[in-house]
């Protein structure tokens, strides 16, 4: 199924945001729409219990909004990987050095991807897999989900406008909304017209030729391989763009202005990619599914 411009009662069919942010997950999760197939927009819509254009957005931040749970602590450290590099020196993530013992965004995509594939486990189950990859897929691409320096930005203070903020936030959200002219407390609706903004420019604009090549050496059979690409490409904007004097020079500085111009390109074309390799990964799962089960029932699995 496929993204339309037709009137959406967003606030009817769509869970509260949670406070990448949630703008940078949903405009993921509906860019990826737009690329799936239409046997896979059927399979993850059964799997997903809504037949909506909204059955991908309106789970994408799922997975931040049960992390602080009770239940849900033990996902903690799966939204990032901790590079254990020296940023503007060197960047680069390894895993078997940064990926902590109980798990990583790097080794959860391979977990929960696997689950998906399960046909023995319960559809509640792969449900709940799904949630997961369609989020963590995401975190990836976001660069400070992929460094260890002072928590991923989360202990380096900046100015953002007149608010004082830590860095992590501004990547995960400032710099996106401040792109779009502030959201307004509507996520869902600025990533919906984000998401079809990028869709052209991946199809017919600046991003054509490039995106051609998003999806190359994807592993259906390597999910840590696959990943940790994504996760090393991510973390090289670290040493470029995130922190290009390095963590001490950046503390207390104003980084609304000539630093988000620098930016704002990375935090776009990192979304571009994510939601079109989202749609890449589960167009693999739902052909490897039907591959060998010869059915997209989600039931009869």
């Amino acid at each position: 199924m496929r993204l339309t411009g037709g009137a959406v009662a967003f606030g009817l069919l769509l869970p509260g945001a949670a406070a990448w942010g949630s703008l940078g997950h949903i405009t993921v999760a509906y860019l990826a729409s737009n690329f799936v197939k239409e046997e896979t927009a059927t399979y993850f819509q059964e799997l997903l219990r809504n037949d909506t254009e909204h059955y991908l957005a309106g789970v994408a931040t799922w997975a931040d909004s049960i992390r602080y749970t009770k239940w849900g602590q033990f996902t903690k450290n799966f939204h990032f990987i901790d590079a254990k590099d020296d940023p503007p020196t060197y960047c680069g993530v390894d895993f078997d050095r940064d990926c902590k013992e109980d798990g990583c965004v790097v080794s959860s995509i391979q977990n929960y991807t696997t689950q998906l594939l399960d046909s023995k486990l319960f559809p509640w189950r792969r449900n709940q897999a799904a949630k997961f990859v369609i989020h963590f897929v995401g975190d990836i691409h976001q660069p400070l989900h992929t460094e260890n320096v002072a928590r991923g930005g989360n202990g380096i203070e900046v100015k953002w406008e007149r608010a004082e903020l830590n860095l992590h936030h501004v990547w995960d959200s400032s710099i996106a909304e401040k792109m779009l002219g502030g959201i307004r407390r509507k996520p869902y609706e600025a990533a919906h017209t984000w998401a079809a903004n990028l869709t052209s420019e991946i199809k017919t604009g600046k991003y054509m030729a490039e995106s051609k090549f998003w999806a190359a050496g994807m592993d259906l059979d390597d999910p840590v391989a696959t990943s940790l690409g994504w996760a090393n490409e991510s973390n090289a904007y670290v040493c470029s763009t995130v922190l290009p004097e390095g963590p001490v020079a950046i503390v207390g500085q104003q980084l609304a202005g000539e630093y988000f111009e620098k930016a704002a390109p990375v935090i776009e074309i990192q979304v571009a990619r994510a939601g079109y390799r989202l749609a890449a990964w589960l167009d693999l799962i739902a052909d490897r599914i039907r591959a060998t089960s010869n059915t997209i029932g989600v039931g009869e699995l």
